[in-house]
Parts: structure tokens; sequence; C-alpha cells
């Protein structure tokens, strides 16, 4: 049998960063509240990360969705209380979409019922080992949204 030639060092890294994605994708999902998936989820943190409200549209951007998907997905979450959508104060066609006190404390109850999985990462791959990661995610993550668009012509 021929011997394969390894596979490019970035290919293996990125390769490795969607395992890891899929592994902790199953990881949440196994503590949401029934009715609630990973997609939705994501809005939630994302909001609460960042803080801000956002229309539609600009959420589809950052999730890298159809709008029409993201809209379905607003629905959802503004049905059960977690966020708000209300009129875009300066363009009558938009909306506004921003989280609920309902949705913030969904989202850190999700968390806090991950606290035993990550207390098991940390007891088998210590906290100064994800402290040095991240410095490193973090660039490939702004290098990543930065180049996502192609260059207008």
């Amino acid at each position: 049998m021929p011997e394969i030639n390894p596979d490019p060092i970035v290919f293996t890294v990125l390769n490795e960063i969607g395992i890891i994605e899929q592994l902790a994708r199953t990881c949440l999902e196994q503590v949401l509240p029934d009715g609630l998936r990973i997609s939705h989820f994501s809005v939630l943190n994302h909001f609460a990360r960042l803080g801000d409200e956002q229309t539609p549209a600009e959420l589809a951007r950052a999730f890298q969705v159809t709008k029409g998907a993201m809209t379905n997905t607003v629905q959802r979450l503004e049905a059960r209380g977690l966020v708000e959508v209300a009129p875009h104060p300066n363009d009558g066609r938009s909306k506004r979409v921003r989280l609920t006190a309902a949705g913030y404390h969904l989202r850190n109850g999700a968390i806090a019922a991950l606290a035993p999985v990550m207390q098991q990462l940390e007891d088998e791959l210590s906290e100064q080992e994800f402290a040095a990661a991240l410095p490193f995610l973090q660039r490939l993550r702004a290098y990543l949204d930065a180049e996502r668009d192609p260059p207008s012509a």
C-alpha cells in the first residue's frame, strides 16, 4: 500500500476544530431544555456576549445562514419569550431583535448545566492549557471572520 501524504497542518488544525465543535455540540444538546436547538442557543449566546440589538439580516450574516432561516429561529425564540422583536426606529421595513431576561436566564442555565462536563475537561486539561490555546483561536477566528466575504468586484 502506498504511503499516504500527511495533510497540511492548517487542514489538520481546522479539521480538529470541526470535530471538537461536533463533540461540544453533542454535550450542549444534552442539557438544553426540550424544544430548544443549538441554533436557538447560539443566538441567545450571541446576544449575551455582545449585549446589543441586531436586525435579523445582521444576525443571518453573523451566523452565515439565510435571512429566512434566521427569521425562523428568531420567531421561535420570540414565541418562547427569549427574545423581543420591535420595529427598527430608522427603517420601517426592518426589525430589531434583543435578548430578554428569560433568554439570558435560559442561556446561563444551559451553561451552568454544562459545569460538570467543563470540570471534567479542566481536570483532564488544565486551565493554563485552555488559556494558552485561547489567543491562537481568537486570532484564527478574527482572521476567518474578516475574510469570509469575498472582495467586491
